[in-house]
């Protein structure tokens, strides 16, 4: 058996600004994380500490979390100003920061809790057991990690673990890829990733051969863990991490909604408080998707990982051409459209999307203009990428409605009324007046004692013990106030935030003695943690600062495997080496590791 602690489960939700924070937690996220005014890896969401407070104070009202992300490589010259933008965060009231630049672990800063980012590269158990000992809080794992792989991490150490359930995914490992730099000058480790893995691609073998043309042979279909999350909990994942923090209010409440129901539905114990009341039923394909994989979740060569034809959403299959005249499409079979639905189908290699002008059930299209779009013909599939109906319910403000169920007990303990909740906090109040009402007071006291409208709870059960005992209104209300008040504060004192971790200066490094340039070692600083933990050897820059990494890209992702082509079958010597991408920015050559079951992609000059 493990002797590894099991934590309760936390769902962690992106939030690209306060507005969209609070709705993640509206929606049932337990914790959100979200961007700083700079250093964070998305350069596009970037918040200033005004609003994060904002977010603190409404998410710690339900017991839930924030997490900011100051997880980009910090240049020399930024230090200082990285130290003073994380006091301010602290000062607002942040839980913890998820970081990559071990810079900070010699900064001035407060006894803000640290979380290894995903940038950290954290593969092994080994490594997982070393940024546990310099004093991080929670390690965020590689997206590409097996089950069996994170029970080993698991067993090795004794932090929470947060592991990727759903949305966009990187074809290299994060803070591995380099190929936006090599490019374009524009570093992912910095915030500014161009997705080049997102273009399209000519596949060349060595003999000049186009294998594959005008292809996205790099884009992979987006993470979806639903029905995979019982599996991870067990492996000893205890946060359950939404990837999106450019995605807009609708997407996270949609995806937010069905995460936190299927946790609901699995039974396990939740980090924060509270319950959700939702007006509409969650459906993550209704919100933007590349398709879905589970990734390598069960087998570090699955395959089907990759959307080649598109990086766009396609949507489900809603039907098949029939037949076409001028701008009228009917359908083989009924179809539950509605007006204003976008709807897509490939010619030519290329995806071809529409509106629906009109529809008219069971199965007739009106498409806008005179004629339908090119390329559409019988027997051609349709995929609904914008479903009108469904946007237009999520555009809603009152989609949701989070609240702390009470259960309440009303007696009387001598002169002393007292209003309880069960297993927590008491509110008592001096009345000696015992006066019996000439009615029934049950439902008048109930509902005196329900309006919680400007708290954080609802009345969910009453044990009134006063009989025909009459209480003012009045009384019921002060009773009720202050009970709502020391609930809250109760509430106040479990948020109280762990301190930062200490730092073993026994800790070794333990991947040698010398660093390569993808160690991403950015600043003095972040060489003295490392000076300090055991490498004697040379220390390269990171790329940013002009060291040369050995590959553009690192991944567990292969094309040939992907493709039916693996270098260790028949079907692989079919194409000779080398392999090369074909298109804008530049040539990309393809390096395989068979023997570690990776490749790489090199930039070609």
């Amino acid at each position: 058996m493990s002797r590894t602690p099991k934590y309760s489960i936390e769902l962690l939700a992106p939030a690209k600004d306060a507005s969209v924070a609070v709705c993640a937690i509206n929606h049932g996220a337990d914790a959100v994380y979200i961007g700083a005014s700079s250093h964070g890896a998305r350069a596009a969401a970037g918040n200033s500490p005004e609003s994060i407070a904002a977010v603190c104070d409404y998410a710690h009202r339900f017991g839930a979390r924030v997490y900011v992300t100051v997880n980009t490589l910090v240049y020399p010259g930024e230090l200082q100003d990285v130290e003073r933008l994380i006091r301010q965060l602290y000062r607002v009231g942040v839980d913890a920061l998820i970081v990559q630049d071990l810079a900070l672990l010699r900064l001035d800063l407060p006894p803000i809790a640290l979380h290894a980012s995903t940038q950290c590269d954290i593969r092994t158990p080994e490594k997982a057991r070393f940024f546990q000992d310099l004093g991080f809080s929670q390690i965020v794992l590689p997206r590409e990690m097996t089950l069996e792989e994170i029970r080993a991490v698991r067993a090795a150490t004794t932090v929470p673990l947060e592991g990727f359930v759903h949305g966009a995914l990187c074809v290299s490992y994060s803070g591995q890829c380099y190929a936006s730099l090599q490019c374009g000058g524009r570093s992912a480790n910095r915030g500014e990733c161009a997705q080049i893995c997102r273009l399209p691609y000519d596949l060349v073998d060595g003999r000049g051969r186009i294998l594959a043309k005008g292809k996205h042979l790099l884009s992979l279909h987006d993470l979806n863990r639903l029905d995979d999350l019982g599996a991870m909990i067990e492996a000893g994942v205890s946060s359950l991490k939404i990837e999106g923090r450019l995605k807009d209010e609708q997407y996270v409440k949609n995806v937010v909604s069905a995460y936190d129901r299927k946790l609901r539905s699995l039974g396990v114990s939740r980090t924060s408080l509270g319950e959700v009341e939702r007006t509409f039923t969650p459906d993550v394909s209704r919100s933007f998707n590349r398709g879905f994989t589970s990734h390598f979740l069960y087998d570090i060569k699955a395959t089907g990982v990759a959307a080649p034809d598109s990086p766009k959403s396609l949507g489900a299959e809603i039907g098949t051409v029939q037949s076409i005249r001028g701008n009228r499409i009917e359908l083989q079979r009924p179809a539950r459209l509605t007006n204003g639905d976008g709807l897509n189908f490939r010619f030519r290699d290329r995806t071809v999307g529409f509106r629906v002008n009109r529809f008219e059930p069971p199965r007739t299209i009106i498409c806008a203009g005179n004629l339908a779009p090119e390329g559409l013909k019988p027997g051609v599939a349709l995929r609904r990428n914008a479903d009108k109906r469904f946007a237009d319910t999520l555009l809603a403000s009152n989609t949701a409605e989070r609240r702390i169920p009470l259960d309440l007990t009303l007696r009387r303990s001598g002169m002393m009324l007292i209003l309880e909740a069960a297993g927590s906090a008491s509110a008592t109040i001096d009345f000696s007046h015992t006066d019996e009402a000439r009615t029934p007071q049950l439902e008048a006291r109930r509902k005196v004692i329900g309006k919680l409208g400007d708290t954080p709870f609802t009345l969910r059960n009453l044990d009134d013990r006063l009989g025909r005992e009459f209480i003012p209104a009045s009384v019921l209300t002060r009773l009720r106030r202050s009970l709502t008040d020391a609930l809250q504060a109760e509430i106040a004192c479990r948020m109280e935030r762990p301190l930062r971790a200490p730092e073993r200066p026994d800790a070794l490094w333990p991947e040698g003695s010398s660093l390569a340039a993808e160690a991403n070692v950015a600043n003095p600083l972040a060489e003295a943690v490392m000076r300090a933990h055991g490498v004697t050897g040379p220390i390269a820059p990171a790329p940013e600062r002009g060291g040369t990494p050995s590959a553009a890209m690192t991944m567990r992702y292969c094309l040939r495997r992907e493709l039916g082509r693996c270098l260790l079958t028949p079907q692989g010597r079919e194409w000779p080496e080398p392999l090369t991408l074909v298109g804008a920015p530049r040539p990309l050559r393809l390096h395989f590791d068979c023997a570690g079951c990776q490749m790489q992609v090199l930039v070609q000059n």
